[in-house]
């Protein structure tokens, strides 16, 4: 069985999309969570992870770092982690290329935290550009591919890539169009979803680091975590 080595779920997106999508397509692991620690994160996590980062997949001897590599390298056994149409399948793969090396703005500005709501301070013009080019390919992907998911009728690697921001516009109040709100409610309404966030308000870990980040970017409107 698969190890999947992931960090706290309320904050780490990177872990989130190994996870979903093994979770959401039924691929089964065994998870081991380790919790940032202020000081020691690298020290920590190169006990299981060649880069000291997370997620990291383990299978036997192998060892996969990187939620791309590790998509790629489940693909190899599990043939329904990408569209088997070839056109959705490219433009998938594009999508999900394009979000795990880009959106910079809408990562800095926007942490993940699924515990709380936030009012920003300010939606910068890098961030408006972002939060529009998201919409545009959302929506591409949903009217070109027929829904209810970015590359047609079932879940997909593109799906897991983008459900860190799935999360990140819940928690920031972000306004998307009509298309890209169902497609967040169609998200949100996944059972594994539903797991993930209520594991995360159900944490009692707290990691200054992340948590100041939402400090100096906006104001906390509503706590949902456990105390």
């Amino acid at each position: 069985m698969y190890t999947l080595h992931i960090a706290n779920k309320n904050y780490s997106s990177w872990s989130l999309r190994p996870w979903i999508l093994m979770t959401e397509l039924g691929i089964a692991f065994e998870e081991v969570l380790t919790p940032f620690k202020a000081v020691s994160n690298w020290e920590a996590f190169r006990s299981f992870s060649p880069t000291g980062l997370v997620p990291c997949l383990v299978d036997g001897d192998v060892t996969v770092w990187d939620s791309m590599a590790i998509t790629e390298y489940l693909a190899e056994s599990h043939t329904e982690v990408w569209p088997e149409d070839r056109v959705m399948r490219a433009w998938a793969r594009c999508a999900a290329a394009e979000m795990h090396a880009g959106f910079s703005a809408l990562r800095n500005e926007c942490p993940m935290n699924c515990g709380v709501k936030v009012k920003l301070n300010e939606i910068t013009p890098a961030l408006q550009r972002e939060i529009t080019r998201l919409d545009e390919l959302w929506c591409y992907g949903l009217g070109n591919f027929g829904g209810p998911f970015l590359a047609g009728n079932t879940f997909s690697a593109v799906d897991a890539f983008f459900a860190p921001v799935v999360f990140r516009l819940k928690t920031y109040g972000l306004d998307v169009s009509p298309a890209a709100s169902e497609y967040i409610e169609q998200m949100l309404s996944l059972t594994s979803m539903q797991d993930w966030d209520h594991a995360a308000l159900n944490e009692t870990w707290r990691d200054t680091p992340h948590e100041d980040d939402i400090g100096t970017l906006g104001v906390i409107v509503e706590d949902l975590r456990k105390t």
